[in-house]
């Protein structure tokens, strides 16, 4: 199976966020274009033998990348899709002069905890709401 990634359109990323179970009411594209409005951005799209398997959408926050949504197709996970993704996010990012990376995830997503943690990110806070289930783990990653 040949992997590509590449930058892509917001119309992709929707695409492909509706096909991920974990994001359950997945955001409509004008709620990209308002985020990614006026700021650096960048989206980016992995294709799996031409197919659209996964994305990963960031854009500048406080001064450092924000990697805000994304996501592999569950068919395409355990390989090595999403750290293609977060990779060339994150080679993106420095090249732009950005000296970290930060995320928020929920405390149901553990594979995306345990990712993160594997590729050097750090929790850097953490937000309760009612359901434990629902708390929001802060990660960086210095670049």
């Amino acid at each position: 199976m040949a992997i590509l990634i590449r930058e892509g359109s917001i119309e992709e990323a929707v695409s492909v966020s509706r096909q991920i179970p974990e994001l359950k009411a997945p955001y409509p594209p004008h709620v990209y274009e308002k985020r990614l409005l006026d700021t650096p951005h960048l989206i980016l799209i992995a294709l799996a033998d031409l197919q659209l398997v996964g994305f990963k959408v960031g854009y500048e926050r406080e001064r450092a990348f924000y990697s805000w949504m994304g996501g592999v197709i569950p068919a395409y996970r355990q390989q090595g899709i999403a750290l293609s993704l977060a990779e060339t996010q994150e080679r993106w990012a420095k090249q732009q002069g950005y000296e970290s990376i930060f995320f928020k995830t929920r405390n149901t997503h553990r594979a995306m905890l345990i990712f993160a943690l594997k590729n050097g990110f750090q929790i850097i806070d953490f937000e309760k709401k009612d359901l434990e289930t629902d708390n929001r783990i802060w990660l960086r990653k210095v670049l």
